[in-house]
C-alpha cells in the first residue's frame, strides 16, 4: 500500500513515476481511457479551505472512474473531538483512499496507520508535497529536467513549501536557494536531514543571481493570521519584482503557489508579466494529483 505523506519519504524512482505520469495523463486528457479508480470513493477529508487542491482532486478522481466525498471539520465527528485513528478506522472500512488536508503532520501519519487505505497529504503545517511536484512538472515541461538547474525560494523559508522543496531538491539533484529573513529560515535539523545542495540566506541579490526560476508563496500561511503584523514587517522587501527577475537567468520562470497578494510577495506587474507560467502550473494540479492517485493505488 502507498502514502503520499512526505517528500522526504518519497523514493525517487517513484517521484519520476510521478513526473512521468503527469505528462501522459495531461497529453491524453480528453483521450485516456484508464479507469484506475471505478467503483472507488475517496474520502477528502479538509480541515484547511483550499481552491485549486480541492477542486484538482475531484476532477481528477472523477475523470479516473472514481467519487469524491467531500468532508470539511464540521461534516464529522473529527471536528467535535474524536481522535483521528478513531476516525481512520471508521473512513478505512468504508473508503477505498483518502486525501487529507489539515494542520498537524502527525495527524495525516496516524491517519494512514490506522486506516490501512492509501493516504495522500494533500497539504500540513509541514508539508506540501503534492504542490512541489506539480511545481517540478510546471518546471521540466516548460524547460526541461530540473537536475542540475537552480530554484530560489524567498519569502517565509521556514513553512511547508520550502520544506518540500528542500526534500526534492535533494532526491533530484538541483539547488536549492532559499532566501528568508533569520527568523523564518528552515530549522537546521531539516537541512541536515535532506542532505543535497541547499544555500540559506538572508541575501535576495545572492539567491537570485542566475536563478532558473524564482519562486515565492504567502507570508502569512493558514493558521498564522494572528502573527499577520510581524510577519509582514519581517518579510517586508523579500518580494519577487522586475529588479530582482534582472538578476535572474533572461530565460527565468516566475511561479507562485496561489493565492498571491500583489504588492507584498510579488509584484502586480511581475504577477501578469508571468501569468501564463502561474495559471498553467495551477491548472498542472490536475494533471499532477491524477498521476499520484494511479501510482498510490498501482
Amino acid at each position: 500500500m502507498k502514502h503520499l505523506l512526505s517528500l522526504e519519504k518519497l523514493p525517487r524512482a517513484d517521484f519520476e513515476t510521478i513526473l512521468r505520469d503527469a505528462t501522459v495523463f495531461k497529453k491524453e486528457r480528453r483521450a485516456h481511457s484508464a479507469q484506475p479508480l471505478k467503483g472507488q470513493t475517496w474520502a477528502m477529508m479538509f480541515s484547511k479551505s483550499s481552491t485549486r487542491t480541492r477542486v484538482s482532486f475531484e476532477v481528477g478522481i472523477r475523470e479516473l472512474g472514481g467519487h469524491a466525498l467531500f468532508l470539511n471539520a464540521n461534516d464529522i465527528q473529527l471536528g467535535r473531538g474524536e481522535p483521528i485513528q478513531d476516525t481512520a478506522r471508521v473512513i478505512g472500512r468504508m473508503a477505498h483512499g483518502a486525501i487529507i488536508r489539515t494542520f498537524a503532520q502527525s495527524d495525516v501519519e496516524t491517519f494512514a496507520a490506522f486506516s490501512k487505505i492509501p493516504t495522500i497529504n494533500a497539504l500540513t503545517d509541514d508539508e506540501h508535497p503534492c504542490q512541489v511536484l506539480t511545481d517540478i512538472f510546471t518546471f521540466e515541461e516548460m524547460r526541461g529536467p530540473i537536475a542540475g538547474k537552480i530554484i530560489t525560494f524567498i519569502g517565509d523559508g521556514a513553512c511547508n513549501m520550502p520544506v518540500s522543496w528542500i526534500f526534492a531538491a535533494a532526491k533530484l539533484g538541483f539547488e536549492l536557494r532559499i532566501a528568508a529573513p533569520k527568523a523564518f529560515q528552515p530549522a537546521a535539523e531539516i537541512l541536515k536531514r535532506a542532505g543535497g545542495k541547499i544555500i540559506v540566506t538572508d541575501d535576495l541579490h545572492t539567491a537570485a543571481s542566475g536563478a532558473d526560476m524564482l519562486y515565492t508563496d504567502v507570508w502569512v500561511s493558514m493558521g498564522k493570521e494572528a502573527e499577520s503584523a510581524e510577519r509582514i514587517k519581517l518579510l517586508t522587501g523579500y518580494q519577487i519584482n522586475a529588479n530582482l527577475l534582472k538578476l535572474a537567468k533572461p530565460n527565468a520562470l516566475v511561479m507562485h503557489c496561489l493565492p498571491a497578494y500583489r504588492g507584498k510577495e510579488i509584484d502586480a506587474e511581475t504577477f501578469e508579466a508571468h501569468a501564463d507560467t502561474i495559471f498553467t502550473e495551477a491548472e498542472n494540479r490536475l494533471h499532477t494529483q491524477k498521476a499520484i492517485l494511479n501510482w498510490a493505488v498501482s
